[in-house]
């Protein structure tokens, strides 16, 4: 298969991470630009990478008038997501978007509308489902293994204090843990429960030690189209035990519960297991499928399937709407101390 050839917009250090440990060693895409609004970055990525400085540019307008490509990868920050989007849109190309997909719900429908416009393929970089466990539970519930939902439990501990300096700019950002982390968590519990969020409360805090502004602390019921109630637990700035990245879950059915947990670490499924008890039994361990690609190198391969197959990906902009949705939701409801309905989507 011949290589589809991307222009990355966003040189700074997560794009650098792209560029490192995703995008190196990746044979069906090929960057053919680099594209970043700081020159001093632009020359990193020239010393540090090898890059020609001919392939690197200030604005995605002069790299598309320069090089041939049929999609963009948006690895900026996310006040750039719907400008960029916007303007490869335009272009004609197709586009690959870190979460959080855009700022707003209505910015989110105007990029999907114009993809589906220009028949062009426009992703949202979900990475935390592409893990066995997540796969293998989404299957388990789908079919129903264990009887109907009734209530999802979820918990996700950090402590961001002890990876970050003091000062560091993260701690000033919007929402850090609804909007930044927990987006993650809200994708997966629409993709594991195979439906969308119709209502939500939400209560936020700041502990005494917490260096950030924003909340770093939440706990919010969310329930979905079928009644289904989630409990969702989750804690930036938390002094107990860390869980992986992907939380822990428990899953409680008719029939018995379905414990799991998800992303050890960036590209890392070792840590990822799903217990299924069925009342009354023994539990027991489900064995894992081995997934070729997994976590951002997952949503890379999705992209570059739905480009040549002409098919949705599994996270199309379309998709992520619901997830964009039920974020903002959480968030406005945390604000208000009201229960809110969230918008349909779909």
């Amino acid at each position: 298969m011949t290589p589809v050839r991307i222009i990355q917009v966003g040189m700074g250090g997560w794009g650098q991470d792209w560029l490192k440990n995703v995008l190196a060693n990746f044979v069906d895409a090929q960057i053919v630009a680099h594209v970043d609004t700081s020159t001093v970055v632009l020359q990193q990525i020239q010393q540090r990478f090898k890059k020609s400085k001919e392939i690197c540019f200030e604005t995605l307008e002069t790299a598309c008038a320069a090089v041939d490509a049929e999609a963009v990868l948006i690895t900026a920050a996310l006040p750039a997501h719907v400008p960029v989007a916007l303007a490869a849109l335009q272009a004609g190309k197709h586009v690959l978007v870190e979460k959080p997909f855009t700022p707003t719900l209505a910015e989110a429908q105007q990029l999907v509308e114009m993809a589906q416009n220009n028949n062009r393929t426009l992703m949202v970089s979900q990475n935390y489902r592409f893990f066995p466990a997540v796969q293998a539970v989404t299957t388990l519930l789908k079919e129903k293994q264990l009887g109907t939902i009734g209530t999802v439990n979820v918990n996700f501990r950090f402590n961001m204090g002890t990876v970050l300096a003091d000062g560091h700019h993260y701690y000033t950002s919007f929402y850090p843990l609804l909007a930044d982390m927990a987006i993650h968590h809200f994708d997966l519990m629409r993709l594991t429960l195979g439906q969308d969020a119709t209502q939500v409360s939400c209560v936020t805090w700041n502990p005494s030690w917490s260096k950030f502004i924003d909340p770093a602390c939440a706990a919010a019921t969310i329930t979905f189209a079928d009644g289904t109630c989630v409990n969702y637990r989750g804690s930036w700035v938390s002094t107990g035990a860390p869980t992986q990245w992907g939380g822990e879950w428990s899953v409680e059915c008719a029939d018995g519960e379905i414990s799991w947990s998800s992303r050890a670490s960036s590209e890392d499924v070792s840590g990822d297991w799903v217990k299924i008890h069925r009342t009354g039994a023994t539990p027991q361990n489900l064995p894992l499928t081995k997934m070729f690609h997994t976590d951002r190198v997952g949503s890379l391969a999705a992209f570059i399937a739905a480009i040549c197959t002409g098919q949705q990906p599994t996270c199309s902009g379309y998709d992520n709407l619901g997830s964009i949705a039920l974020m903002h939701t959480v968030i406005e409801a945390s604000k208000t101390g009201m229960t809110l309905q969230v918008p349909k989507v779909h």
